[in-house]
Order: structure tokens, then sequence, then C-alpha cells
């Protein structure tokens, strides 16, 4: 499972970048955000929402004090930032590996460090500013498959 690096020079480059997480998302998927504040993990989120359907009147915002968004989408989407949880048991208080049990499609700002409480097997998206680009690796089998998939369809990209 090797990793890849996309670079996201423009908001055009980051909009097609979450398209193609859009169409390689599938039901119970666990995508981990990383990268410092300002590097745009909510931005993106809020790019792969529009791109599997959410309505432009819903506002996609961060989910740094109520903890989890959940969006209406195709597949729904669970948005969830643990910035402040500094336990396991706080994650799983939050019910984030249900909702993957569920057919949510979990986005996980700062979640690094709960990979494992959240179920594993996860695509991690790890966003820098200088420059700005994110490089993507997988931590388990079906993560590998959608890592994969969506390095071959990063390729519209370099005309972004």
């Amino acid at each position: 499972m090797s990793d890849f690096v996309v670079e996201l020079p423009t908001k055009r480059a980051t909009n097609v970048f979450a398209r193609a997480i859009a169409r390689v998302a599938e039901p119970g998927d666990l995508y981990v955000l990383a990268g410092p504040l300002g590097a745009g993990k909510t931005f993106l989120v809020r790019a792969v929402c529009r791109a599997l359907g959410l309505d432009r009147s819903v506002r996609v915002t961060s989910p740094t004090f109520t903890l989890v968004h959940e969006y209406p989408t195709a597949p729904p989407v669970v948005h969830a930032d643990l910035y402040r949880v500094e336990r396991e048991s706080g994650v799983t208080d939050l019910g984030l590996l249900e909702q993957r049990d569920r057919g949510n499609v979990l986005f996980v700002e700062w979640g690094e460090a709960h990979a494992a409480a959240l179920g594993g097997d996860a695509v991690l998206i790890e966003l820098s500013i200088m420059p700005r680009r994110a490089r993507v690796s997988a931590t388990g089998s079906v993560s590998a498959l959608r890592v994969d998939a969506l390095r071959s369809s990063t390729s519209e990209l370099a005309d972004a």
C-alpha cells in the first residue's frame, strides 16, 4: 500500500480532488483528515458533500464545537472533529463507529490518534499549506482499494 501526493494549488484543484473522492467513496468508508489549521480540511469535506448532492443552501461548517455534523448526501456523510477529544472513550461516546456501521461515509478531522476506535481501515489525507497538497495513504485492505481508485482518477488534476 503506497501513498501518493496530489497538488492542490487552487480551490478548483481541491474541488476536482473532492469529486474524485465522491466517486470512489462507499458506505461505511472512513477518511481521516490531517493538517494544520487553515489547510482546507473543512473545505474539502464541503466540496465532497456538494459532489455527493448536498444542496448549496445547506451550510457545511467545521464541527469543532459541536464535534459531529451529519449531511443528507448519497451516501450520507458524517463529518467529525476530534481535536478536543483526548480519550478513546470520547470517540466511542460520539457513536462514530455505529455511524460507519449504518453505511455513512465518515470524514474525521484530527482523527489520526483515534483511527482504531473509528474502526480502522482508513484513507488518510494529510493536507499541507506550503505547498498546498494532499498526501493520500491507506491503513487497510479496503482503504487501499479506495486509494488506488483515487490515484487513478486524479489525473484530471493536472489540468485544474
